[in-house]
């Protein structure tokens, strides 16, 4: 039987993320997806659709309804990959309980101010190294996550194929590992 994955968009939901589909080509054959838009966990609506309001909405409640939401959703223990404010929904997440068997959490912003340790040593955070969220190495340290920065790129990285590769064959070895 396959691993669950859960995979988590990041703040504009399936309206912009065709780059999605590219994460999917790669996972799809070795773990069962389970995808969130992560408006809809944060039932996010905004009625004039730019970046001012969407990060307000989410900003005014959203994020912590996403994470509720996330939490009542996904009992069971699975893996997550998330994008953005869906990364920093599923770090959220873990900090309040959310049964994890692993985090890989791609532009999670605001988590800094997060000083609760990580209940699982399988988390990973990546960030760009010109991405203007990403948190101190000791930050990191003293919480007990491994925080990867990417030279050459910023917040939306995990757009770009070369990382989509990277980062689905990491995946991928988390499965294919344990399967040998």
């Amino acid at each position: 039987m396959a691993e669950k994955l859960v995979v988590i968009s990041d703040k504009w939901g399936a309206k912009k993320g065709l780059w999605i589909a590219s994460y999917f080509g790669y996972l799809q054959q070795y773990y069962d997806i389970v995808f969130h838009d992560c408006q809809q966990l944060g039932n996010v609506d905004v009625s004039i659709f730019s970046e001012e309001n969407i990060d307000n909405a989410f900003n005014e409640g959203g994020i912590e309804r996403a994470v509720s939401n996330l939490i009542h959703k996904e009992a069971e223990p699975a893996h997550y990959l998330a994008f953005g404010t869906g990364a920093t929904v599923a770090y959220k997440a873990l900090l309040q309980g959310l049964a994890a068997k692993s985090v890989t959490a791609i532009s999670a912003s605001g988590i800094e101010n997060e000083n609760q340790m990580a209940p699982s040593s399988d988390v990973e955070l990546i960030y760009g190294e010109c991405d203007k969220s990403k948190p101190g190495l000791k930050w990191a340290k003293s919480i007990g996550v491994n925080l990867r920065i990417v030279p050459n790129f910023g917040h939306s990285l995990y757009s770009d194929e070369k990382i989509i590769s990277k980062v689905s064959l990491e995946l991928l070895e988390k499965v294919t590992k344990k399967a040998v």
